[in-house]
């Protein structure tokens, strides 16, 4: 059975199932059925209570509680009530004048029907919990099938790409503009000092689509107060490693520079131009016009104007080039492998997606016509 087929049967399965229950307990009524559960729970812990000590010669006085509370438990209860009956059945059973363990077995066994009554409410409440559990396996099928057909209608659409499409259109001016801003970055991070590089971090954060990883809090205090926050970041690092008798003959507060450089070695290292570069293959015409705008900002503020040109010509570049269909065949070439462009050849990817799309459709259908009160 396909999948399909297993959620709709389910659904519709749990549904029958659940008018069912919730029919048989309206049949008797459900006020009428709690009072019946709730008789039974007491009846049947009268006999549980008392059983070792009603029966045979056992305390007087407890036999006489026991009758009297059975009595006046049965008495209680309303004429018309569901399994009535049974109650009154058990009742006469245990009227009598010496009880034994055979009399309360026999007694259980009468209020069967109490039992059986009372069920209805339990099996209501298991077919409500087997419907709901339906309903969530199918919806969660269906988000499985919605990120299935998005990725065969991805894969669809790289295979319909025109892989012989000249890409180098993008990719040119896509790399010469990463090449540019790295070597600017590593030009501004080795010779600036650690003051002015984290200065342009921080004011990097204004702009999301262009920010580098945000300093410590102690690290961008030190470097912005202690004269050593004048020196570059290779120079730190340097100093970072030197013994303490030697580092004093350099910085005024050895121990600060340990605790406030020293321990953020990590993340000063890891301090490279990747956050102002542009991924391959490209992103989308709108998101690289955003962020080419974001990225000429922060360029701007350590790099030459070269740099900040190039970075200024991605900005353009969605409408200088047929940008869509070049970025599609980039993404195919770099996306699509041997096996997947065998399926693309066979029409795999089209039936699996006419498949996906079907039992979608199937599930959805199913949900609503199995939607409950």
């Amino acid at each position: 059975m396909s999948d399909a087929g297993n959620h709709v049967d389910r659904l519709r399965s749990a549904r029958a199932e659940l008018a069912d229950a919730r029919d048989a307990v309206a049949d008797h009524g459900e006020g009428r059925l709690e009072t019946v559960r709730d008789a039974h729970r007491e009846a049947t812990s009268l006999l549980d209570r008392y059983e070792g000590k009603a029966t045979g010669t056992g305390d007087f006085r407890a036999f006489v509680q026991f009758q009297e509370s059975f009595v006046e438990l049965v008495e209680g209860l309303p004429e018309d009530l569901p399994a009535r009956e049974a109650f009154e059945e058990a009742n006469d059973l245990l009227d009598q004048r010496r009880l034994d363990e055979d009399d309360f077995a026999r007694a259980r066994d009468l209020l069967e029907p109490a039992a059986d009554r009372a069920a209805l409410l339990d099996a209501r409440a298991t077919a409500k919990e087997r419907y709901e559990t339906a309903r969530r396996d199918a919806r969660k099928r269906l988000r499985e099938l919605d990120d299935r057909v998005d990725r065969l209608e991805r894969l669809q659409r790289l295979g319909e790409a025109d892989l012989d499409a000249p890409v180098e259109r993008l990719r040119d001016p896509i790399e010469s503009y990463d090449e540019s801003v790295r070597a600017a970055w590593t030009d501004f991070r080795r010779e600036a000092s650690a003051r002015e590089v984290l200065r342009v971090v921080e004011a990097s954060e204004a702009y999301p689509l262009a920010a580098f990883p945000q300093p410590p809090d102690d690290l961008r205090e030190y470097v912005e107060t202690y004269p050593a926050g004048e020196e570059s970041i290779p120079t730190l690092l340097k100093y970072a490693d030197y013994s303490s008798s030697k580092l004093s003959h350099y910085v005024d507060d050895p121990g600060a520079l340990r605790t406030r450089v020293a321990t953020h070695r990590t993340y000063l290292e890891r301090l490279d131009a990747d956050p102002l570069t542009v991924s391959w293959p490209p992103p989308s015409a709108d998101r690289l016009r955003y962020r080419a705008a974001e990225l000429v900002s922060v360029v701007a503020r350590f790099a030459p104007e070269e740099v900040v040109a190039k970075a200024r010509r991605l900005r353009r570049l969605p409408d200088e080039v047929d940008y869509e269909r070049l970025r599609e065949t980039a993404l195919a070439r770099d996306e699509l492998d041997d096996e997947e462009r065998d399926r693309l050849e066979r029409g795999a990817v089209e039936a699996e997606l006419t498949a996906a799309r079907d039992e979608r459709e199937r599930i959805e259908a199913a949900l609503a016509d199995t939607e409950a009160d």
